[in-house]
């Protein structure tokens, strides 16, 4: 694809834009949802193979629109499975994107900005700052693409998670038109909102905005249950401290048999002792809740350290007696620095070109 082209990628448009921009030009709504099918469904790039729709509209779309692809610039398997995906960037930027394989079918981590501001210390993203939001086609861009792999190589791709780079509601507008071609069923990618999680530090204004425009999981990257040892590890806790964003979180609309997922980043004696457990239950008391422990992966750099196992393992058993919901989730793909809180674009370690 000819990045050089000053056409607008279609992947830009959600549903009721192009059938708003098509109605202007003469055309029933219903084109716009034969093209969005072609390009979803069928992963199709060229206007002119779209044969069921009449000639002077595939001229009419070819003369305004592209339908783009990333370009691969590299890509890094690791050991277990993960595949990391650096993607180039019509402007030169680049991304990563991790396609996870998971027990009989595999999940997409996918990135909403390049780079991230908000200075998480655990974090290797958070190192270059921001350089800028990804635009709606660029964030459905990878999950088209890496779902006409996945397809090719007879994969099951069926879960998308928003925690790749970048804080997803600091790109709001953006991300939730992504949200909404990547989950509708009938002209979009077709993934299911049960199946798609957005993970967010925690901005309390957009929460309830999200609640409203869209059906996607909620997980909340928490790290502690003080907020002294919050706001050291994250800086937006001094704009949102705990009571803040716990109360957003009590005022949240679930569905029934929904949660909150709450990320716990387990870092060796920072917040892994007993009265953080404690703390954490106490926190979270009255929320339908469900805590992923994660135990930290360590990286060039960085002063903190993975917990011992036997840490790991009382901190999940002190949250279990308590009655919450706590799973440790072991994170896949360090090997090529896929893991949690490991991507920061450009830096591909064991990737071929």
């Amino acid at each position: 694809m000819n990045f050089a082209t000053n056409k607008t990628d279609i992947q830009e448009f959600t549903g009721p834009r192009l059938r708003a921009w098509l109605a202007v030009r003469g055309f029933r709504s219903f084109h716009a949802d034969q093209v969005l099918r072609w390009v979803y469904r069928r992963q199709c790039d060229d206007f002119a193979v779209m044969t069921d729709l009449s000639k002077p509209l595939r001229g009419l779309l070819a003369d305004h629109f592209c339908i783009r692809r990333l370009t691969v610039d590299r890509v890094a398997t690791a050991t277990d499975g993960t595949r990391k995906f650096l993607f180039g960037l019509a402007d030169g930027q680049q991304v990563e994107t991790v396609l996870i394989p998971e027990r009989g079918h595999h999940t997409l981590c996918i990135s909403t900005q390049v780079g991230c501001a908000q200075g998480c210390r655990f974090c290797m993203t958070a190192r270059g700052g921001l350089v800028r939001n990804l635009t709606c086609g660029e964030i459905i861009a990878q999950v088209r693409d890496v779902a006409a792999l996945a397809a090719a190589e007879g994969l099951k791709l069926t879960n998308v998670v928003l925690m790749g780079m970048g804080e997803p509601l600091a790109n709001y507008r953006a991300v939730v038109d992504a949200l909404s071609v990547i989950t509708d069923a009938d002209c979009g990618a077709g993934f299911s909102a049960r199946r798609v999680t957005l993970s967010t530090v925690g901005l309390v204004p957009h929460l309830a905005d999200l609640a409203a425009d869209t059906r996607v999981n909620l997980a909340v990257s928490l790290n502690a249950a003080d907020d002294e040892t919050r706001s050291a590890l994250m800086p937006v806790n001094r704009r949102y401290p705990l009571e803040t964003l716990m109360a957003a979180c009590r005022a949240y609309p679930l569905a029934p048999r929904r949660r909150i997922t709450f990320e716990y980043i387990l870092i060796a004696g920072v917040n892994d002792r007993p009265g953080d457990a404690r703390r954490l239950v106490a926190l979270l008391h009255g929320i339908r809740a469900k805590v992923n422990l994660i135990p930290f992966n360590e990286h060039p750099g960085c002063d903190f350290r993975r917990p011992a196992q036997a840490v790991v393992d009382a901190f999940q058993r002190q949250l279990l007696d308590a009655g919450q919901t706590a799973v440790v989730r072991y994170s896949k793909g360090a090997d090529i620095a896929a893991a949690c809180g490991q991507l920061r674009g450009g830096r591909c370690p064991g990737a071929a070109p």
